[in-house]
């Protein structure tokens, strides 16, 4: 049974990974080429269908046992950014302005909010927002600020960087929570406040599998840019 939620939380994890999933799409048309981009329309309306229908069906929340079943969802939505990332589509999207690469993350800053939302209505774990362990909302409130200062010309080799380095641990660190907090592992306990059931029905199955993976592909990009060659010129350049 789907968790009760309000409709800022119901309708805005869906919306938000609709509304990313769809920018990343006009960015390869925009960088690499109509039939690339439309060929991730399939490639990601068949993601977000087959998430939506394990999650309908119940798949995802039954069993308890080894290996969880969640993994079904988890190895892809970590598979298919990496794969896409280090693709000849990858290396066009990563030649965008890199103020863009950047702020592509700003969906995380709107995205906890209705996280915590989620958290205050019962429908999450609280370890999982930014009142528990989660700190992601740092990478979306920044992301903006780098993305101002590089869309200037503004932001030095060592800050965007660093930036990435710190965004890249925060999501390692609330996926490795939310595996943690998984009924199979229940590592926060098991009372039902604390274990995350949510992300196993839609819409909330969206979140790992249309916002993770987002943010895993941006930060694949990006790192892509940043340790290329022939960095200086137009990595830095503001966007004209």
């Amino acid at each position: 049974m789907t968790p009760a939620a309000s409709s800022l939380v119901y309708l805005g994890i869906p919306g938000l990974a609709l509304l990313v999933v769809a920018a990343i799409g006009l960015a390869i048309l925009r960088w690499a080429a109509a039939r690339r981009a439309a060929w991730y329309a399939l490639g990601a309306t068949a993601w977000m269908l087959a998430a939506a229908a394990l999650a309908h069906t119940g798949f995802l929340a039954r069993g308890e046992g080894l290996p969880p079943r969640f993994i079904v969802l988890f190895v892809p939505m970590l598979a298919l950014p990496l794969w896409l990332g280090f693709s000849r589509t990858g290396t066009e999207l990563a030649g965008a302005p890199i103020a863009l690469l950047v702020g592509l993350h700003s969906f995380r800053f709107p995205l906890e909010l209705v996280m915590h939302q989620a958290a205050l209505e019962g429908t999450m774990p609280q370890q999982m927002t930014y009142t528990g362990l989660n700190f992601d909302i740092v990478t979306g409130v920044t992301a903006l600020l780098v993305a101002l200062l590089a869309a200037r010309g503004l932001a030095p080799r060592w800050l965007l960087l660093a930036w990435n380095t710190l965004g890249t641990l925060l999501l390692v660190a609330i996926i490795m929570i939310a595996v943690a907090s998984l009924p199979v592992f229940a590592a926060f306990g098991h009372e039902p406040a604390r274990v995350n059931t949510w992300v196993a029905f839609f819409p909330f199955v969206w979140l790992p599998a249309g916002l993770v993976s987002a943010a895993v592909l941006g930060h694949v990009l990006l790192w892509r840019r940043l340790l290329a060659c022939g960095m200086r010129g137009r990595a830095f350049a503001p966007i004209s």
